[in-house]
């Protein structure tokens, strides 16, 4: 028995000193990506990065981010002008043990035109996503597994989708009450939505699990 616990101490100690030895320091470098072309939609599906949204200048398209060898993107633009963005990682099962990265480096700045863009799909885990108030002549789809989900008057041609887990979602959507279709699945959490309401040329699909759902309608017009 005393043997099988010594043999026990030593597994665990090894595997402390190899996460150590392995943990990686290697520093994040600032890097900066604006396409070549008039983007149509963007779709970022990344994990464990908060997604900071802003308004460009220039009704151009621009990612300031972070990465290193062990933690990176994978960017490309398809012929139908879809910018995509996802997290790519070559590390081993131990480097996923120890300190994460800082705030900063964990933080992905995407600043977008207003109104140009038809589709807007953003994707995060154990971190939050906010936009401003913008507008889109399609949909926007935003999903955060671990954080909160926060934005202000956003304006959809068609549809909004909105899901967390573990997080809450606060914010104004541009347009009436009775402009949307509305369907919500609210679990452990209070919402000032219906679970349905029927009627309306737009859609407002909102799902959270042990979360909170506060949205407000901006009557423009």
């Amino acid at each position: 028995m005393k043997k099988i616990i010594s043999l026990l101490l030593c597994l665990v100690l090894g595997g402390f000193i190899l996460v150590g030895c392995s943990n990686s320091s290697e520093p994040f470098e600032e890097k900066s990506y604006t396409p070549d072309t008039q983007i149509n939609e963007i779709n970022l599906d990344v994990r464990d990065r908060e997604i900071e949204v802003s308004l460009s200048e220039d009704e151009q398209v621009h990612i300031k981010y972070y990465e290193n060898s062990e933690e990176y993107y994978d960017i490309s633009v398809s012929d139908e002008n879809v910018l995509t963005m996802t997290s790519a990682s070559d590390k081993d099962w131990t480097d996923y043990i120890g300190v994460k990265p800082s705030a900063e480096n964990r933080k992905i700045s995407l600043q977008i035109p207003d109104a140009l863009l038809d589709t807007i799909t953003l994707s995060t885990t154990n971190e939050d996503i906010s936009l401003p108030a913008l507008a889109v002549t399609g949909s926007i789809n935003i999903s955060s597994n671990g954080g909160n989900i926060t934005f202000e008057n956003l304006a959809v041609g068609k549809s909004l989708y909105l899901t967390v887990k573990n997080g809450d979602i606060s914010g104004t959507v541009r347009g009436s009450y009775d402009d949307f279709a509305i369907q919500s699945e609210i679990k452990k959490g209070e919402s000032n939505l219906p679970d349905q309401k029927d009627g309306g040329e737009k859609t407002l699909n909102v799902s959270s699990n042990n979360g909170d759902v506060n949205i407000e309608f901006v009557d423009d017009k």
